[in-house]
């Protein structure tokens, strides 16, 4: 059976075609101001990849903030059962995921299938996102995908006390300027999201093994700052990004 699953987020829209138990094709695509534009792009794009046609797909489930805007669906599911189904089928032994988008933070508990046993969300605030590290990055004049390598290189701790994006950038700005390094820098902001996201993690009860999704899971800084300051393995798949899609694609199986 060819399902096909797409996760429609505030900043990325992701694609992911399962074959049973395969996955055969994923994609990513900007969001924009048009998720169902989006939606239709990473569609092709991913249809592409695997060399099908619409034809050949049986069921497509879509999920995230516009999952209901995408008229060729089949299913709509909400984006914390995908991630709970996504990480499941990625990795079974997971009981606690960890997701950190573009624009929100989520920490599900998952039981021995994949179902959601509880969870929480924080979508009032882009600090500690995907969004908050492409400001952040922009402030200190590096690429995105290298913050976590320069982590890696610090030998000191900045402390990043504001909560805020604005301030916290703000502040970031005032650290460059009196010669803090940047590595120091970027550690400090990592530790800062690390504890929020503990903080989350904490409410809904953490039961090991933590695995983390999203595309800030790809952010090896952050993944090490979780694991110093839990003193826990985290778990990360080799789809982070797309755990979503995959868990949408993975519910269309039984559908």
């Amino acid at each position: 059976m060819i399902t096909l699953g797409i996760d429609i987020g505030s900043l990325s829209t992701k694609s992911a075609i399962l074959n049973d138990n395969s996955v055969v094709a994923y994609d990513v695509v900007y969001t924009g101001g048009d998720n169902r534009q989006s939606a239709e792009t990473t569609f092709n794009n991913v249809l592409a990849k695997a060399g099908l046609t619409k034809q050949d797909i049986d069921v497509i489930v879509t999920t995230g903030y516009g999952r209901e805007n995408v008229p060729f669906a089949d299913k709509h599911v909400s984006e914390i059962t995908c991630h709970a189904k996504g990480m499941h089928f990625l990795n079974p032994s997971i009981r606690t995921v960890l997701d950190i988008g573009g624009q929100d933070s989520k920490a599900i508990q998952i039981g021995e299938k994949g179902n959601v046993v509880n969870f929480m969300m924080n979508d009032k605030c882009a600090a500690g996102c995907g969004r908050f590290l492409d400001i952040i990055a922009r402030a200190l004049g590096v690429k995105l995908e290298e913050l976590g390598g320069i982590h890696q290189t610090a030998t000191s701790t900045a402390r990043i006390s504001s909560m805020c994006t604005v301030f916290a950038e703000t502040e970031v700005v005032s650290l460059v300027a009196v010669g803090t390094p940047t590595p120091s820098i970027i550690k400090g902001v990592h530790e800062s999201i690390a504890t929020r996201a503990i903080a989350l993690l904490k409410a809904v009860g953490i039961k090991e093994p933590l695995g983390m999704s999203g595309g800030v899971a790809k952010n090896i800084g952050i993944v090490s700052a979780l694991q110093d300051l839990l003193n826990m393995k985290v778990e990360v798949t080799d789809y982070p990004q797309v755990t979503g899609a995959i868990g949408a694609a993975y519910i269309g199986q039984s559908a």
